[in-house]
């Protein structure tokens, strides 16, 4: 309706303006040269006119878009008018400044709204421009950090200069782990990070949280975990020792006296013999399970070299085929790329992969054992086991190693345990394997994790 207006208001003066010009001109070619003086004049005063509405609604405009960059919402334009289409367009622009207004404060009572949360999170969270200007911070993270405010990560330096280099090298969608020490107390911290885009600018945003109270319950959970499985271990042991003890005891007293040379029977020195071998045998399980953790706690620190990932893998699969008993089983190795090379001990992970796969071996003959033999598969390649070596880069751009196998997998409830020192659900074994495993990849400065659905995966990665 407004530009309606406006568009018939130029259409008439522009045809006044004509008619005025053709009518001038006429009357001077005519000689009415008072006429034609007077059409002129009436020309230019409709030609002022002309250039003073156009000014008018242009400033009015120009006015209005200045108010709305700066964000002022008090300019009002009157609506009584004698020119129809300047009321309409200031009645217009009035609504057009009441609407962006409500959506101005809407968009303020929302980001108050998310700031509040982000005061309240316990979780600190920062972000940080290529500058490493801080752009906002909120109070967690200046607790967290001991310093407040924070306008820039060099201020990090007067807090601690590892933190402060950890920061400036920061890269998106890495994890970090720091420990901070004050004059109170010592603090884990964890730290994410994360590239975001803000108004063209790639800002990274960085997550820090106080992991302490986590560590303190994975500590107490694993020492839990530990003292149930010694002391099951230890009372396995120490039970039979007792009993037998206690039987023996028996042979060489009678009503609370010990019997003479004379009195003993010879079965019972038979028995006696039998139970001391017992003991003995119970004695040096003992010693051997103590000699585990012995080693468990003597790891020593990793060599380390840089070893071709192909190499490696082939002289694990060289020496789990040595068995004849796993002819029925494919070992495959799949390395990409294929120049991969490991920064490791090559020893120590000999010795992870050699217990990943044995233990792989182990779980397929137990397939093998336990399949019914009305229900096998006249298909070879569906029965057969399979065990796969794969060496590659993960999305993250670390290295890793794979060690697969299609057996019947881990029990849900086990997958917790399992790394848990002297924790095994075989017949044999002392249960060290993969916790000394753990401990190897922890000197590596990587990790080890497994995985079973329907196959079962152990990935090992070096950082």
């Amino acid at each position: 309706m407004v530009s309606r207006h406006i568009y018939w208001q130029l259409i008439f003066r522009i045809l006044l303006i004509s008619a005025a010009a053709m009518g001038s001109g006429f009357l001077f070619f005519d000689e009415q040269y008072v006429l034609s003086v007077l059409v002129f004049g009436f020309l230019v005063l409709q030609t002022v006119f002309l250039i003073r509405y156009v000014n008018q609604t242009n400033r009015k405009i120009a006015y209005f878009f200045d108010a709305i960059k700066n964000e002022d919402f008090t300019l009002r334009f009157p609506e009584k008018l004698s020119v129809k289409s300047l009321e309409e367009l200031n009645h217009s622009l009035n609504m057009l400044n009441a609407m962006i207004q409500d959506i101005h404060l809407k968009k303020q009572a929302q980001e108050q709204y998310y700031q509040e949360i982000l005061k309240q999170a316990d979780i600190g969270i920062l972000t940080i421009n290529p500058k490493g200007h801080i752009l906002y911070a909120n109070p967690t993270v200046e607790k967290l950090l001991n310093y407040r405010p924070l306008n820039h990560i060099k201020q990090l330096n007067q807090v601690d200069e590892k933190l402060y280099g950890l920061f400036e090298n920061l890269e998106p969608f890495e994890s970090k782990t720091f420990q901070l020490t004050n004059e109170r107390e010592k603090i884990q911290l964890a730290l994410k990070s994360t590239s975001i885009n803000l108004e063209k600018e790639s800002l990274l945003l960085v997550v820090v949280q106080d992991i302490r109270r986590e560590l303190d319950e994975k500590e107490t959970d694993s020492y839990v975990k530990l003292i149930r499985v010694l002391t099951h271990e230890i009372m396995n042991t120490i039970t039979p020792i007792t009993s037998i003890s206690e039987s023996i005891l028996k042979y060489f007293k009678k009503d609370g006296q010990l019997l003479t040379p004379d009195e003993f029977a010879e079965h019972h020195m038979k028995s006696t013999i039998k139970g001391l071998e017992v003991i003995k045998g119970q004695g040096n399980d003992l010693m051997g399970f103590v000699q585990s953790y012995r080693t468990f706690l003597s790891v020593p620190e990793p060599e380390k070299a840089l070893i071709a990932a192909q190499n490696l893998l082939e002289k694990i699969k060289l020496l789990m085929g040595g068995d004849s008993d796993w002819e029925q089983i494919d070992i495959e190795v799949i390395v990409d790329p294929g120049d991969l090379e490991l920064f490791i001990d090559e020893k120590q992970i000999t010795q992870v992969l050699l217990n990943l796969g044995k233990n792989a071996q182990q779980s397929l003959r137990h397939q093998e054992n336990s399949a019914a033999p009305d229900k096998a598969s006249s298909d070879e390649s569906e029965k057969k086991g399979q065990i796969k070596f794969l060496a590659g880069i993960d999305p993250k751009g670390k290295k890793i190693v794979k060690v697969w196998d299609n057996g019947p997998g881990i029990p849900q409830e086990h997958l917790d345990e399992i790394f848990v020192p002297f924790f095994t659900t075989k017949n044999t074994g002392t249960g060290i394997g993969l916790s000394l495993s753990k401990q190897i990849m922890r000197l590596h400065g990587g990790s080890i994790e497994a995985a079973s659905k329907e196959n079962t995966v152990f990935t090992l990665t070096f950082d």
